[in-house]
């Protein structure tokens, strides 16, 4: 247990770099790898199993403390992101199989490192952890209404489909996860420090698993699909902050939301894509991951060394 504990810190502090070379591995060895691309469904949802298993009910207490400051972050969640992803995809003049994906990416909920990403940042992680699982219980329903909104011009877009595959990849997964840390918290908190090392390795196996099954359209125009997902992630996380500083938040608060927004679910988008719509769909899903990982490191690194007035001294 204590090398498995071990090997979940190292996989956290090196989450950037595996998950680069997971893409890598991926670019190298295409024909494995896109095997794999089937199992992302069944990788996601042990993932989605793990936060469930970390997540406790007081962890919502906040959205009756600070309903404010979870509403502000979730509606910046599910109103920036999808719109700066389909602005963006159309600006770049990209194909409906890679518009949809920049949507799907932007419509998915908070993504899985961003509680960390937060925590280093000196963030209000009370408020990351509760817009994570707000957003992430939200999702069934507003994930394939924005898809279906913003690309369904484009691809053909099934929403009822696209809630029934997030029901069953998210929100089961998590609510189980949630019941099992409820019933037999003692055992499931000794398995805790383990749960990193399941989420890397299984957003390293899915990064892998997309770039391989699409090797040719990355080689084509990556270069360009990779300047739309730094773009769509830095205004996302710009905006974010922009957001939460309109809504009267604190600077901790801000960070939070700042990252919240930013940081999306690839993993989601990515099986949503390969599930719903072409493999191709899922390569902006692949790149976010890779990309929105090291982002959020720099952005941690660079507020750690700016410290967080207090809350209340900050409100006076």
């Amino acid at each position: 247990m204590n090398v498995l504990t071990s090997l979940a810190g190292l996989a956290g502090r090196w989450f950037a770099a595996l998950v680069l070379l997971g893409g890598v591995v991926g670019l190298l060895a295409p024909g494995p790898t896109a095997a794999l691309a089937s199992a992302i469904p069944v990788i996601l949802g042990v993932i989605m199993f793990g936060m469930g298993l970390t997540l406790r009910p007081a962890d919502f207490a906040i959205v009756a403390r600070r309903p404010q400051a979870v509403v502000a972050g979730v509606v910046a969640q599910f109103l920036v992101m999808p719109l700066v992803g389909w602005a963006v995809g159309a600006a770049f003049g990209f194909a409906p199989a890679l518009l949809v994906g920049m949507v799907l990416v932007g419509a998915s909920p908070g993504g899985t490192a961003s509680n960390v990403v937060v925590y280093l940042a000196r963030g209000d992680v009370a408020l990351s952890v509760a817009m994570t699982s707000v957003s992430t219980l939200l999702a069934p329903v507003l994930t394939p209404v924005l898809v279906l909104w913003l690309a369904g011009s484009t691809l053909p877009v099934d929403a009822a489909e696209l809630f029934l595959s997030i029901v069953q990849v998210v929100l089961v997964p998590v609510i189980a996860g949630l019941l099992l840390r409820w019933l037999a918290s003692r055992w499931v908190e000794r398995l805790l420090p383990v749960l990193p090392l399941v989420s890397v390795t299984g957003i390293v196996v899915a990064v892998a698993a997309v770039v391989g099954a699409n090797v040719d359209a990355l080689l084509a125009s990556g270069l360009l699909l990779a300047l739309a997902v730094v773009v769509h992630n830095m205004i996302g996380l710009a905006l974010g902050y922009g957001a939460a500083r309109a809504a009267g938040l604190d600077t901790a608060a801000r960070r939070a939301v700042s990252v919240e927004v930013g940081m999306q679910n690839s993993g989601l988008a990515a099986s949503l894509a390969t599930t719903h719509f072409t493999p191709l769909a899922a390569l902006p899903a692949a790149l976010f991951s890779v990309w929105h990982n090291m982002s959020g490191s720099l952005v941690a690194m660079y507020w750690a060394r700016r410290p967080v007035a207090d809350r209340a001294a900050e409100l006076r």
